[in-house]
């Protein structure tokens, strides 16, 4: 009887906890830009709906006053988001045509966020934007196949300045979300400038980078391996590709060293997720990982994985986010850093990173890269 009773009152405090641990947060327009046609929808596309930029559970609807409200319930935390009417070609953007910073949320208690836009990305003719490639970012195909998932890709590839002179064999880093590593035209909020900064690396520390274009509408499902809201995950194929299709090719292709040691996965938020399931199921493939602001929160099976996985005696990964991502960014990447830790103890080889104030956007990864590339080069 007494451990019935105990039972109730702990499913009562459960309840309650869940009942008072959300707020209602009311979105609201104010002054927002024209919409291109009457039948143009809004949504919010953050952290809370995997960025999603046409996420039907997130869209605004009309408010019977011109403008449009949206309702949701969240949990007390911290969130970046943006406004977008379709696509991130159709997202908010300063008068000017300029890219905006994330919007931040800190949610506490009920709230009512009024939103006002100024203007929208689509609105602006990208020919405004400048090609800021260097030479040494080469593609090697704008339609590479993927047999796995039965599409087609834009693969690019960063290769050093003496590349063709030399008669060395480099290391090489797989990363996603090719669009944001190279180039301000195609990065829709900034670029990694990952050529810039390799451009200047010592002989000694040379590597290709090889970027993979995210799938646009398909982004959420192919970096993510298990079922989600979203659909049936594509992950599993996603990463078959990267090792029995993509890889094969650039080492046939290119001078590379092929092992595991000299062989690097990387990306973040759902690249990060990507990177990571692929490290841990192909540990003879990626020796080294670098998980950047991971989404770990869409697939937590992702730490099963992680506590049954069977590493390389050498794998190596690192670990980096920033305090003002989400209320749960930083612990969902501690959490898997010490599933890792207590499998591979060896000091150096799993460091994790949090940075102050850094927010959830390609401006973070970029400050992100030197210290992580400075780390997988020792």
């Amino acid at each position: 009887m007494i451990k019935k009773i105990f039972f109730c009152a702990f499913w009562a405090f459960g309840q309650t906890f869940l009942l008072f641990g959300q707020a209602k947060t009311t979105f609201k327009t104010g002054k927002i830009a024209p919409l291109k046609t009457a039948s143009d929808r809004l949504f919010l596309a953050g952290s809370f709906n995997g960025w999603n930029p046409a996420d039907t559970a997130w869209q605004m609807q009309p408010d019977g006053t011109g403008g449009y409200r949206l309702i949701k319930k969240l949990p007390a935390g911290i969130y970046n988001y943006k406004i977008t009417h379709g696509g991130w070609d159709k997202v908010e953007c300063t008068p000017t045509g300029k890219s905006i910073d994330n919007r931040t949320l800190t949610l506490i208690n009920d709230t009512l966020i009024n939103l006002d836009v100024a203007a929208w990305q689509d609105n602006f003719a990208p020919a405004g934007k400048q090609h800021t490639a260097t030479a040494q970012v080469h593609i090697i195909s704008d339609k590479f196949d993927m047999p796995q998932l039965g599409r087609q890709r834009r693969v690019l590839i960063y290769l050093p300045a003496d590349y063709a002179s030399s008669k060395k064999k480099f290391p090489v880093i797989y990363m996603q979300d090719g669009q944001n590593l190279f180039d301000e035209y195609t990065g829709g909020y900034g670029e990694w400038g990952i050529d810039e900064m390799l451009d200047h690396i010592s002989p000694q520390k040379e590597c290709i980078v090889v970027g993979i274009d995210h799938g646009g509408d398909y982004r959420i499902t192919e970096y993510d391996p298990y079922k989600s809201v979203y659909g049936p995950g594509r992950g599993m194929d996603y990463a078959e590709f990267l090792v029995n299709t993509l890889k094969p090719y650039i080492d046939t292709h290119y001078k590379t060293k092929a092992t595991a040691r000299y062989t690097t996965i990387a990306g973040s938020s759902m690249g990060g997720l990507i990177s990571m399931y692929a490290a841990l199921k192909y540990p003879n493939v990626f020796g080294n990982a670098g998980i950047f602001s991971p989404a770990f929160w869409i697939a937590p099976e992702i730490y099963s994985m992680a506590e049954q996985s069977n590493l390389a005696g050498k794998a190596r990964f690192y670990f980096v986010c920033g305090d003002a991502e989400s209320d749960q960014m930083v612990n969902d990447m501690k959490k898997m850093a010490a599933i890792m830790q207590q499998r591979r103890a060896k000091a150096g080889n799993i460091p994790v990173t949090v940075i102050k104030g850094a927010s959830h956007n390609e401006k973070q990864w970029h400050s992100d890269w030197p210290d992580f590339y400075n780390w997988l080069m020792k």
